[in-house]
């Protein structure tokens, strides 16, 4: 699939694909220095909050280190009391207020960094929030001010995914993997400086576990990952097949391809089963083989702790702390590593966002004029204009006078709705200029130059809401009287009370509820409603039967007396009353006139408009 989804907080395809405890290769940002440079300064309003966090972290870290060591003075002085005893030295015995003190300090420490832990997320959690908070509204008002050909050259999916996904994983990286790699530091450094003081020898012996483990799963690692790979990759085609079968299940239907769907399923599904089988067996190695090497490592620190202890050079108090950071000493450097990675993908997360608030916006409005209620007079004057370097108009004129009807027909790819969008300045114009009412269009606010229009197009859009709150998108402030009368005069009002819930029936996110007719209705309803002075219809009535185009055309000649109408019709019957019929062909107007002058001219309108009766096509 060209444009597969991501799941929230994964990658495509879903899955975890990795070994235990370790992470899969990152996604990697282009330049990771300017990239996270600019990250930062989104922390900078927030530096205070941040340096409490640090603090915060240390201390509780700090504190949890020192637990091991203290209770290992206790065991000591449990042990030294009843050894003493036994061996009958005058005053020896277990001195239980000196326990008392240490376990009172112990659990003090416990409380402690528990407490500054609870401050440091707390407070780290307001600061990941805020931030991408902030990344949201920048973004957001990005959108706002990027052009058409920005949308039009990206598959909407790839902006939702830069807005939803990549900023959540900035967030999640704030919020955990931040404190984490601040804790996992601040712990290894803690950890190796108790071992020091405790015993040189054993922490030297702590320490070639280390790259011994490294040494034996580093190949394990390396044919996991690439398990993994082919696990995702799998899982990845999978997804992509069921998607396509289930969006398209009635073609599949309807060429009996079901038992070829399903092998295709199988065979997949097989694959990811293999990948999946091999990856999970290579990566469960990786544990045992690190558990018997830190076993193989406990049992050499006892040993030689144990001899320690019989030559009095160590406590058995310090032999049991010590075993415990020795336990403690390989999480925080996984840990770490891991959130190497995790960094690597929100940076590269990141850059998609800041390569999105980068992109180069609509052209400021310089001195803007605002349009009460246009007359509809509008006049293309030498327009140039072309979506890159190569021309697709070129000098178009064209004068419409207040309250005509202009049908524009062409080919498909002539420049129809090109057009219109020039005439809403969605595009810039090469050259020339468009004016509505004498008023160049770049020196209008583009609030007030599409305030004049109302557009009906052959794709509809509905949102999730209500019937009655779809039509009133058209007007702030309708009244519920007018959104019956401007669904009666779109024949939508018969079918919307047929409803269980009439104009109370809530749509579904794709409007799939509803028929695709009943759809181009609510749209037309919607722009009676608008009432604006200039009208574009788009195939306005591509999706309906005959008989209720006939009634919609009707609607539409009363809505379009006195209004400058623009009319982009495949269907020539249709636009045979227009004042004006404009016929493009290769992004140029090449023949303009009425109906009955155009079929006189007998030229390429009148090619078009016969080859709808003719009964052989030549292909």
């Amino acid at each position: 699939m060209s444009n597969e989804k991501r799941p929230p907080g994964g990658r495509p395809g879903g899955g975890h694909g990795g070994p235990p405890g370790m992470s899969m290769p990152a996604e990697k940002p282009k330049n990771f220095k300017v990239t996270f440079r600019r990250l930062v300064r989104y922390l900078k309003p927030r530096s205070k909050r941040l340096t409490v966090v640090f603090l915060a972290a240390i201390l509780s870290t700090v504190f949890s280190i020192v637990g091991p060591k203290l209770t290992g003075n206790a065991i000591t002085e449990l042990f030294e009391g009843a050894y003493g005893k036994l061996q009958g030295t005058p005053g020896a015995g277990i001195d239980f207020g000196v326990i008392g003190e240490i376990l009172l300090v112990l659990a003090g420490l416990y409380i402690f960094s528990s407490l500054f832990s609870y401050l440091m997320q707390y407070i780290m959690s307001t600061v990941a929030q805020d931030t991408v908070y902030d990344l949201r509204q920048d973004v957001n008002k990005k959108l706002e001010k990027l052009p058409l050909n920005y949308f039009d050259g990206r598959p909407n999916g790839e902006t939702l995914s830069r807005m939803t996904n990549d900023i959540d994983t900035i967030g999640s990286t704030l919020q955990q993997s931040l404190t984490q790699f601040i804790t996992s530091v601040v712990m290894l450094v803690g950890i190796i400086v108790m071992m020091l003081t405790i015993s040189p020898l054993l922490t030297l012996i702590a320490f070639v576990s280390l790259p011994l483990s490294l040494f034996v799963i580093q190949p394990i690692l390396k044919r996991s990952q690439t398990q993994f790979a082919n696990q995702q990759r799998s899982l990845g085609e999978l997804n992509g097949h069921i998607e396509e079968m289930y969006t398209g299940h009635p073609v599949v239907k309807a060429f009996g391809h079901e038992k070829k769907a399903v092998a295709k399923f199988e065979q997949v599904n097989d694959e990811l089963y293999e990948a999946g089988r091999r990856a999970q067996f290579i990566s469960g190695i990786i544990m045992p083989l690190m558990t018997f090497i830190g076993n193989f490592s406990y049992v050499v620190i006892s040993v030689v702790g144990g001899i320690l202890v019989t030559q009095r050079a160590i406590s058995i108090g310090d032999i049991q702390a010590f075993i415990t950071y020795s336990k403690q000493f390989t999480q925080p450097i996984m840990q770490a590593a891991n959130i190497a990675n995790i960094v690597q993908s929100t940076v590269a997360a990141a850059e998609r966002v800041f390569e999105l608030l980068d992109e180069p916006e609509e052209q400021k409005e310089v001195a803007a004029v605002s349009l009460d209620r246009a007359k509809g007079a509008v006049v293309f004057e030498g327009v140039d204009f072309g979506y890159g370097e190569e021309l697709l108009i070129h000098g178009m004129n064209i004068r419409v006078k207040p309250g005509q009807t202009v049908a524009i027909v062409g080919p498909t790819g002539a420049g129809k709705t090109t057009l219109i969008n020039l005439l809403m300045r969605f595009y810039e114009l090469n050259a020339g200029r468009i004016l509505i009412d004498g008023l160049d269009t770049r020196e209008m606010s583009r609030s007030s130059l599409r305030h004049s229009f109302g557009m009906v197009l052959q794709d509809t859009w509905l949102f999730n809401g209500t019937i009655k709150d779809n039509i009133a998108y058209g007007k702030n402030g309708a009244t519920d009287e007018e959104i019956f009368a401007a669904a009666d005069a779109a024949h939508a009002d018969h079918f919307i009370r047929t409803l269980p819930d009439g104009y109370d029936t809530v749509l579904n996110e794709e409007a799939s509820n509803i028929s695709q007719g009943q759809k181009q209705l609510l749209t037309i309803a919607r722009a009676i409603l608008a009432d604006p002075p200039i009208m574009i219809l788009d195939e306005a009535t591509s999706s309906v039967d005959t008989r209720t185009e006939i009634f919609i055309q009707q609607a539409m000649n009363r809505l379009m007396e006195g209004r400058t109408s623009f009319v982009i019709a495949h269907r020539l019957s249709t636009i045979k009353d227009a004042d004006l019929i404009l016929v493009m062909d290769k992004g140029n107007v090449i023949e303009q006139g009425t109906h009955t002058e155009l079929l006189e001219k007998n030229g390429f309108y009148a090619d078009l408009y016969n080859s709808q009766f003719s009964e052989k096509v030549a292909i």
